[in-house]
């Protein structure tokens, strides 16, 4: 029992002794840029909101955008490589949204925390060691899952029949590809070229 308490605290002491002030100060800007595109996106919710209730579509507003909202966890770990890092950058974008008046208010650090949390599992599967196209493809599906998890039981979407929900799921699947997978990864692999982050 000594052993693994002896382990667990020297894992501890070597995480945080990965955490530099460049760590600290990226992961920072990391959540900040991507607060403020979380905030940016809160209008077009509501807008599209507003185009697809009349059609009885208004649940596939969140799937559509879900993405958008889920950019910061893996950007983070694409970028620092350090387990947390996704949880914090996702956490702290969803300070900055619900600071700068982001529509859902104090619930935003809630899903904050349940989107970074959905993020870091796909990695975590990997032990943290694939920061590649593995690694992200892992990180999209854990997210998706979580995440809609949670947004079954915030929006009830357990009153939907079964091809509704199916059909949501998909519809999320296919933009945190797209915008927490694809367009993530291609934003790192820019800043690796540009020499702005080691690999």
């Amino acid at each position: 029992m000594g052993n693994y308490i002896l382990l667990g605290e020297k894992n501890m002491k070597k995480w945080l002794e990965s955490w530099h002030l460049k760590n600290i100060i990226m992961v920072t800007l990391i959540g900040v840029a991507c607060g403020l595109v979380f905030w940016v996106m809160d209008p077009i919710y509501t807008a599209l909101t507003a185009v697809l209730t009349p059609l009885g579509l208004a649940p596939f507003t969140n799937a559509i955008l879900i993405g958008f909202w889920t950019m910061g966890g893996p950007l983070a770990l694409m970028i620092i490589r350090i387990p947390g890092s996704g949880l914090l950058a996702e956490f702290f974008g969803a300070v900055v949204e619900m600071l700068l008046g982001g529509i859902w208010g104090a619930a935003t650090l809630i899903s904050g925390l349940i989107q970074g949390f959905g993020s870091e599992l796909g990695f975590a599967f990997t032990g943290y060691k694939q920061y590649n196209w593995f690694g992200m493809t892992l990180s999209v599906i854990t997210t998706t899952v979580v995440t809609f998890g949670w947004e079954l039981i915030r929006h009830d979407y357990a009153g939907f029949s079964l091809g509704m929900i199916t059909a949501l799921f998909v519809v999320s699947l296919i933009s945190v590809f797209l915008f927490s997978g694809v367009l993530t990864m291609a934003i790192a692999k820019l800043l690796e070229r540009t020499h702005l982050i080691e690999k």
